[in-house]
């Protein structure tokens, strides 16, 4: 992976856009980025994590925390895009946080969503790839080989992690190693074989508390028989080898005690049941004797009440015969009353109809009321037409009221027009006017318009001017204080410098150690060694010094720069604001806004009065069209007017013969209607009159004859004769019954069985049940105690089998068990065969740090100078920690091997970049062998002295051999002289910037 371009706006500190060549920088194969404590040094490599990957690294990804630059403006976006090469592929990713933006319209602001863009360099330019964030992640991911968390320690490197790395414990050793390789299914392999124990464990248990379930329900099914003593439950629990023999032998026991209660209640109920079958056969013979003895009481009782009921059932035959002789004349006198009550009705009718028939036809007869009646419809039939007349009559009448609204109205509208039409010449002409004079203002605003524009700019210019100069006399007179500032600082620097020089022997005097060979002369003696004079200079000092005078050249430098820019600008702006002065050009850009304000006040109603200009003269010509029609249509009205009286008078003469005398036609019709229907009732009333009369008379002939033939001397006599239908089906009952009993009790009488019970003494059937009841109560609990016996047997069988096929299903899951828990406990290091203690992701990760270790000593020993080699340690960690992770360094000139944190400041920095440097390669290689070509050291230089700083800057310049860029992020001042190309970061009140430079090693 190589990186080539990076942008960004709005983010972090930097408010205005920045671009950072890569390219450019990369070129000498190490590059410094330096700046001032928050100039945005970091910013720059989160910018590069967040292109990749859309978050920035580690903490500052902290919930609440903004991406965007707090001295952007609201209107400028937040962007990062990155240009790079991965995989053969040369990429570009832009992206855009979610973050708030003014609304388009209105007050406040909106959130935008996040955003991002993939796309590849082709050989016809840049093509899009996607848009989505997570296709984009994936790409990125899968061409890296690595995540977010692996590249920030792999190509970010942090130098402060890994000395915390160096000195940490193996838990927290073994949280990063687990980030960087991903031994998360290691991991997962402990968890799945603790949770397959667990699993197994339950299964176990489970199958234990079904046993013992099973055992207390044999127990509840063996019953207070039982010997509960030898009960499995209080003397074993889920988990004990031992439970199912004392299963197994319980059951056995219960068994065949269940079997001799059993057997017991078996003899008992065969001797019950013969004493209640004797008992049943007695009671049973005692009820049917009783039987016999009541059936002939009651047959004697009944005869005896049918003997004194004779005289009774004579007088209903009697009356029955009777009845059934009326019946034959009951239809014939039903049919004489329903003709006598229609013939009452109709002549009712009849008279009442008479009354409402004038004078002359109430004594008319049928025949003569149907005539009148017809010569009534005829005269109501001829009134159609005379109806559809008096209608149009009616219309005329709208129709003329009309035609009169209408000749009035044409008559003002006629005025009207008239004194429009002589108002029309000076109207017109006062318009065209206002037209003309509208036209020539617009002229005379374009030609404002056309010197006011350049008069704007030229006053514009002249201002600009003006402030320039301004500007540039104040930076004149700063930069002669800045001038006379810097060279007093660098003055005191080389003062200190020098005086440092002078006593350079007490300063290494004070790294000497006894016994360890003088960097100066070799030599391991140090007899005298040189002591600090009063007012020694230390590297402190004089860095503070250097440092003072390097921001006074800054400071220095920004002056020279804004005042050169500033007589730049002048020089622009002085050719376009020309020789005039500023106030000649206000007065001229006033007037001419002035005069250009009021012409175009006027022009602005040019389309209006044009456009009433238009409608006036089309109403004038409607107004012309409308004159000349006018007395033609007012003929064509009094021709219709003529045409609608002489139509109206002579429908009117013919309508008022029709009405005679009626107001309307429609009042003659309902007269006549009214005198139709009174007639035609009439006729009818007296028909239905007849008809009754005679159906009447007919009836009185059938009822005499039926009476006659039934046997009845007079109608009177019939008619009483008849009874209602219930009261003949009542008596006919009662008849019946009678008979039906006398019947009945012969059949008894005739019975042998009865009279020969009746002469035996009186049966007890009462005490002959009580005793069988008592034998069925005996017999009763006697089977009880037998089907309880029976079925405690063939519940405590069927339990005993489910108990062994449980027992039996639990020898395999029991073993399951044991081979899970000892896989499970190797792994997780709780075994007593894991002899160290490691756990199988401690196991992996040992391996990988063991490589981490060697591929770290190979740089180690050139920085250290051949002393230091760094080993990987799997020795058991005391009391219940765990081992495998541990990291020692082993000193060539003692031979010892200690633990890294005994290291001292600079020799934790070799450490720790060594150890960042061999994880770089060793995470490489895992990631498929994936070139890094850019890398980024953070911090931790500053604990170096010159000769550890050139010992480490010729093991990151032989990362070149791998056609590796290295970056180095510091403050340290001596590497700006030692590394050429540098990216600076300047840090502004308006947000920071970056400059691309390169330093002289002769500086």
């Amino acid at each position: 992976m190589r990186l080539h371009r990076l942008a960004v706006t709005a983010f972090g500190p930097f408010a205005e856009p920045q671009q950072i060549d890569f390219d450019a920088l990369s070129g000498a194969g190490i590059f410094l980025l330096h700046g001032p404590t928050g100039a945005g040094k970091t910013s720059v490599l989160d910018a590069v994590c967040y292109a990749l990957y859309g978050s920035v690294p580690g903490p500052r990804q902290a919930p609440g925390t903004s991406l965007r630059s707090d001295h952007a403006s609201a209107e400028t976006p937040t962007e990062v895009t990155l240009e790079l090469t991965a995989g053969g592929r040369r990429l570009e990713i832009t992206r855009r946080p979610e973050q708030d933006r003014p609304k388009k319209r209105g007050k406040g602001t909106t959130k935008d969503k996040a955003q991002s863009w993939l796309r590849e360099h082709t050989g016809e330019g840049w093509e899009p790839l996607s848009r989505s964030h997570q296709e984009i992640g994936e790409e990125i991911e899968q061409l890296l080989g690595m995540s977010r968390e692996q590249f920030c320690q792999v190509v970010l490197l942090p130098q402060g992690e890994f000395a915390k790395f160096l000195r940490a414990d193996e838990a927290a050793r073994g949280r990063l190693l687990g980030r960087l390789f991903d031994t998360r299914r290691f991991a997962a392999v402990e968890t799945l074989l603790g949770e397959r124990r667990r699993a197994a464990e339950a299964k176990v248990r489970a199958g234990d508390e079904k046993v013992l379930h099973t055992a207390q329900r044999l127990a509840q099914a063996a019953g207070n028989g039982a010997d509960l003593r030898a009960w499995p439950m209080p003397g074993h629990q889920p988990g004990d080898p031992g439970l199912a023999e004392a299963v197994r032998a319980w059951a056995a026991v219960a068994r065949c005690a269940a079997r001799e209660r059993r057997t017991v209640a078996e003899y008992a109920l065969a001797a019950v049941e013969g004493r209640h079958a004797a008992a049943r056969r007695a009671a049973e013979e005692a009820r049917e004797l009783d039987r016999l003895q009541r059936r002939h009481a009651e047959t004697t009782r009944r005869s005896a009440l049918l003997a004194e009921a004779a005289p009774e059932r004579e007088r209903v035959r009697a009356l029955l015969d009777r009845a059934r002789r009326g019946a034959l004349v009951a239809p014939a006198l039903e049919l004489r009353g329903a003709a006598s009550a229609a013939h009452l009705a109709a002549a009712h009718a009849e008279t009442a109809a008479r009354a409402e028939l004038p004078p002359m036809f109430r004594e008319a007869g049928a025949e003569q009321l149907a005539g009148v009646e017809q010569e009534l419809r005829e005269a109501l039939g001829a009134l159609g037409a005379a109806r559809r007349d008096e209608q149009r009559s009616a219309e005329i009448g709208r129709e003329r009221a009309d035609l009169e609204r209408e000749s009035r109205a044409a008559e003002e509208a006629h005025l009207e027009s008239a004194e429009w039409l002589e108002r029309w010449e000076g109207t017109r002409a006062a318009l065209q006017e206002r037209v003309d004079a509208a036209q020539q203002a617009a002229t005379e605003a374009e030609h404002f318009a056309g010197r006011l524009e350049p008069a704007r700019m030229q006053l514009n210019a002249a201002r600009r001017r003006d402030e320039l100069a301004a500007e540039e006399e104040r930076a004149a007179a700063e930069l002669l204080v800045l001038r006379d500032d810097s060279a007093a600082a660098r003055e005191r620097w080389l003062e200190l410098k020098e005086a440092r020089l002078r006593g350079i022997a007490a300063e290494l005097a004070e790294a000497l150690v006894a016994g360890e060979a003088c960097t100066v002369c070799g030599s391991a003696e140090h007899p005298a060694p040189a002591r600090p004079a009063a007012g020694h200079v230390d590297r402190a000092a004089e860095d503070a010094a250097h440092a003072l005078f390097e921001r006074a050249e800054q400071a220095r430098a920004a002056v020279e720069r804004r005042l050169a820019a500033a007589r730049e600008t002048r020089a622009e702006v002085s050719v376009a604001a020309g020789e005039a002065t500023t106030e000649e050009l206000l007065a001229l850009t006033s007037e001419l806004s002035t005069g250009h304000a009021a012409a175009h006040a006027a022009a602005a109603g040019w389309r209006a009065a044009r456009e009433q200009l238009d409608r006036a003269e089309r109403e004038h010509a409607a107004r012309s069209a409308d004159w000349q029609g006018a007395e033609t249509r007012a003929a064509a009205r009094a021709s219709r007017r003529e045409a609608l009286d002489r139509e109206q008078a002579s429908l009117e003469a013919a309508l008022a013969l029709v009405r005679d005398g009626a107001p309307t036609v429609a009042a003659r019709a309902r007269t006549l209607e009214d005198r139709v229907r009174i007639v035609s009732g009439a006729a009818a009333a007296l028909r239905r009159a007849e008809t009754t009369a005679a159906r009447l008379k007919e009836a009185d002939d059938q009822l005499a004859d039926a009476a006659f033939k039934a046997g009845f001397d007079t109608i009177e006599e019939a008619a009483d004769a008849v009874l209602p239908e219930y009261e003949r089906t009542a008596l006919q009952h009662r008849s019946d019954a009678w008979q039906a009993e006398e019947a009945m009790l012969a059949d008894r009488l005739a019975e042998t069985d009865t009279a020969a019970a009746a002469a035996l003494p009186p049966a007890a059937p009462e005490e002959a049940e009580a005793y069988a009841a008592q034998a069925a109560a005996k017999l009763r609990t006697a089977g009880s105690a037998f089907d309880a016996a029976r079925v405690r047997c063939e519940e405590l069988d069927r339990l005993s089998r489910q108990a062994e096929q449980e027992l039996r299903a639990l020898g395999p899951l029991r073993e399951a068990y044991d081979r899970v828990a000892r896989l499970a406990g190797l792994t997780a290091g709780t075994s007593a065969d894991n002899e160290r203690k490691m756990r199988l992701e401690a196991y992996v990760l040992a391996a990988r740090l063991e490589q981490v270790a060697a591929a770290a000593t190979v740089r180690l020993l050139r920085m250290s100078g051949g002393r230091y080699t760094l080993v990987h340690s799997d020795a058991r960690a005391s009391g219940r920690g765990r081992s495998g992770l541990g990291l020692h360094v082993v000193d060539a000139w003692t031979g010892s091997e200690r633990d890294t944190a005994t290291l001292s400041g600079g020799e934790t920095f070799f450490a720790s970049l060594a150890l960042a440097l061999g994880l770089a390669d060793v995470v490489t290689d895992e990631a498929g062998g994936m070139r890094l070509d850019t890398l980024f050291i953070d911090e931790g230089f500053g604990s170096l002295d010159d000769q550890a700083l050139d010992e480490v800057l010729d093991v990151l310049d032989s990362l070149r051999e791998r056609d590796r860029s290295v970056g180095i992020v510091s403050h340290v001042a001596d590497l700006r002289t030692r590394v050429q190309a540098q990216l600076e970061i300047v840090k502004q009140r308006g947000g920071s910037v970056v400059r691309h430079r390169t330093a002289s090693l002769t500086d």
